[in-house]
């Protein structure tokens, strides 16, 4: 009965994510019923100030193979805000999958470059450069003087997981999601 209230009075004064979505097919966002939603301080993701655009409207579910496996730019007629983050999709479908899962397709770390939280540094990305594994999606810096995902593909990623992830909850107070499933070790490992 607490919860309820309190989603009422933050629906009316506008801090809660409304369920419904808005015609057109524009932004929309819903709690999923019953499960306790993870810790999320989104002022701590990387986001387009005014808008709340994550991924600089790349499309999450399209880096994945469900999704084509590539860096797509999503339409700005197909949104979805999940949680504070506002995303774009390439399809109807792909914002379908997201909404079923959005766990699964965030980017890991707010959408920083993974690499460069190695050290616990909120770095720039460009969409992209990027790797699917273990169904978690990592972003990368990719500019003139240095290529982050290659650095990050010679060394351990198990290893640098775990301390980027380290330094991600000690920055957000979030926690890594779980794993979904397994990714295909055939899938694409990202663009450059």
């Amino acid at each position: 009965m607490l919860r309820q209230t309190l989603a009422i009075a933050a629906v009316f004064f506008g801090t809660w994510p409304a369920t419904a979505q808005t015609q057109g097919g524009g932004a929309s966002s819903e709690v999923a019923g019953g499960e306790e939603e993870p810790v999320r301080t989104v002022e701590e993701w990387n986001l387009a100030e005014k808008t709340r655009l994550a991924i600089s409207g790349y499309d999450p579910v399209a880096y994945f193979p469900e999704g084509g496996g590539a860096a797509v730019k999503g339409k700005p007629g197909i949104e979805f805000a999940y949680k504070g983050a506002v995303y774009r999709f390439a399809s109807e479908a792909n914002r379908e999958r997201f909404k079923a899962e959005p766990r699964k397709y965030e980017p890991a770390y707010g959408g920083w470059c993974a690499w460069a939280m190695l050290d616990g540094e909120k770095v720039e990305v460009d969409p992209k450069s990027f790797i699917v594994r273990d169904s978690r999606l990592f972003l990368f810096f990719d500019g003139f003087f240095a290529d982050t995902r290659a650095k990050w593909q010679r060394a351990d990623h198990d290893a640098e997981e775990a301390k980027a992830d380290a330094r991600w909850k000690s920055i957000s107070g979030e926690d890594p999601p779980a794993t979904v499933e397994e990714t295909p070790k055939d899938a694409p490992d990202g663009e450059k």
